[in-house]
């Protein structure tokens, strides 16, 4: 009993995933750090660098599956990345 209550909730928890196909093409350039969080949540990682005045963020959403890399150039989205691995046969 314990072990389907515990599947259920995996389930769940990936069905509530933000890190989608559909929100990673909701990410435009530009958009601020602020924004992309609004719409993803919180990074799952997230490293900072600060070189001549230009700052620069990475930023990675990882879920079940598949994982967002956002990186930020002065607080606004430079490049994206969507990766989701092959599925095994």
């Amino acid at each position: 009993m314990k072990t389907k209550s515990l599947l259920a909730a995996l389930l769940l928890v990936a069905a509530c995933s933000k890190v989608t196909q559909e929100n990673f093409a909701k990410v435009q350039e530009g958009m601020s750090e602020q924004e992309v969080i609004a719409l993803l949540g919180a990074p799952t990682e997230s490293n900072s660098v600060n070189v001549l005045g230009v700052s620069g963020t990475a930023s990675r959403w990882v879920a079940a599956g598949a994982q967002i890399t956002v990186r930020f150039v002065n607080g606004k989205v430079a490049l994206k990345s969507f990766d989701k691995p092959a599925s095994k046969q």
